[in-house]
């Protein structure tokens, strides 16, 4: 039996639903249907909301007639991609969500080296397509995260020293506006909206389908390194980052050894220290570039070598499960010693078993793009942290809540600024540091343009200028 309770403080008239549907090439989802209560959930389990109305498009038409439907009956409005928002911004309680799960279709034009893809296609589809021919575009870590919220909030990810960021690589987006347009927005067209759209979220229109670069990216060096989880070793990884060839990109991890095959049984829960490469190019010279990665100190487990492009995703696959978590992020300008000890001091003391503290260097080809090209605009910083925290039990909730929270006290002080993509729900301080101040006056400005009275805003809200 399907359990649901009522929406939440806005009643939706069931007739002008049923003309909504007659309408519509996808469908209509509301509180009673069998599959309602699986089409609310999003990835992070610790947000449980009840929208109103479920709208799961087929096409931008459809994406169209939801905005007006919600306009006309002035229903709360989410957008969901592939529902990844830690905030959960892709469900609302009572209002409408406009689901784009089944919009993924993708074409490759392998000639002009350019990929058409719909907003609701899963980063690990789109490239487990596109390297049957040798190609990648840069997205993020995760193989189930929806293109859509990725790409509009910057897209830090395994190619991000090599080819950028993902808005880096995007020529052109199919955007629905706050009035129910349907526009174009690319460097030729309203160039003002792919300004804000690149970097500045889900504030200024509904994107159903990019335009993207195509790079060559086919086997690479890449997997993980299993390292001690020491003050050395995190001084040595820091160090060597910051000097590295574009080629090489990492993501780590201070966490709790898992209980994976290749990892010896005596060290399975120990604090250790993972490296996540991905090199691009050479593949002998590959194997020169990560050698100091193997030297920082005695591998507990080494699984670094050649692989196709997407198989990196498979060392990721943790991060497709749906389970509760919250997070806590920002830049590090730099990775100084007080902050790897610091950091390290509060892995080790950690008070839940659930928990990572990653960090990403940064630099290479994202850096090189000015800081004012796009909406996003921390090119400068050389590393990223996250405190990421996940759990089982409702009753780990406050617990797991209030660990991240001492944690992220602890290293906040290193940090400056933060990515709009790793922002839970923590504020408008923190969306403010997302953005500078000339860069966030820009996009209130571009806000008050294209939607003055803020329809859109479920998301990291940009306000429109007064």
């Amino acid at each position: 039996m399907t359990l649901t309770r009522e929406p939440v403080g806005e009643i939706i008239d069931g007739a002008a639903i049923q003309a909504l549907q007659s309408r519509l090439r996808g469908e209509v989802i509301r509180p009673g249907d069998a599959r309602y209560d699986s089409a609310r959930q999003v990835q992070n389990a610790s947000i449980d909301r009840y929208p109103g109305l479920i709208v799961r498009c087929a096409d931008e038409a459809d994406v169209i007639r939801a905005v007006h439907f919600a306009r006309d009956r002035d229903l709360s409005l989410a957008v969901r991609s592939g529902g990844h928002s830690i905030a959960g911004h892709g469900t609302v309680d009572g209002g409408l969500v406009v689901d784009l799960s089944k919009m993924r279709g993708l074409s490759l034009d392998l000639t002009r080296r350019v990929a058409w893809a719909q907003t609701g296609l899963r980063a690990g589809d789109y490239t487990s397509q596109a390297h049957m021919h040798g190609l990648a575009t840069p997205f993020g870590d995760t193989s189930s995260v929806g293109l859509g919220g990725l790409t509009l909030g910057g897209g830090i990810g395994f190619l991000v020293r090599k080819h950028g960021l993902t808005i880096d690589n995007l020529i052109s987006v199919d955007v629905v506006t706050a009035d129910g347009r349907f526009l174009v927005a690319s460097a030729d067209e309203n160039p003002d909206l792919f300004w804000a759209l690149r970097g500045g979220g889900g504030n200024f229109g509904i994107a159903t389908a990019f335009q993207y670069k195509l790079q060559d990216v086919g086997t690479i060096m890449g997997g993980a390194l299993f390292l001690p989880a020491t003050e050395e070793v995190l001084r040595g990884y820091a160090d060597y980052a910051a000097q590295a060839p574009d080629e090489l990109t990492t993501i780590t991890f201070i966490t709790q050894a898992p209980p994976l095959p290749f990892i010896p049984t005596d060290q399975h829960g120990k604090l250790v220290f993972i490296i996540l490469a991905c090199y691009v190019g050479n593949l002998e010279e590959g194997q020169r570039v990560v050698a100091p990665l193997r030297s920082l100190g005695q591998p507990i487990a080494d699984v670094l070598g050649p692989m196709p492009y997407p198989t990196l995703y498979n060392f990721t696959e943790p991060g497709t499960v749906r389970q509760p978590a919250c997070v806590r992020s920002g830049y590090l300008p730099t990775l100084s010693d007080d902050a790897i000890e610091t950091i390290l001091d509060q892995a080790r003391n950690a008070t839940v078993p659930h928990n990572m503290i990653q960090l990403r260097a940064l630099g290479g080809a994202m850096a090189r793009v000015p800081a004012d090209d796009t909406a996003f605009a921390h090119r400068d910083k050389q590393f990223i942290l996250a405190i990421l925290t996940e759990w089982q039990e409702a009753a780990d909730t406050e617990t797991s809540r209030a660990w991240t929270k001492q944690c992220w006290d602890a290293i906040r002080p290193y940090t400056s600024g933060v990515y709009a993509n790793f922002l839970d729900d923590e504020g408008e301080e923190r969306i403010h540091e997302a953005y500078p101040p000339r860069t966030y006056a820009r996009l209130a400005a571009i806000k008050r343009r294209y939607d003055p009275t803020n329809v859109f805003h479920l998301n990291q809200n940009i306000h429109p200028a007064g």
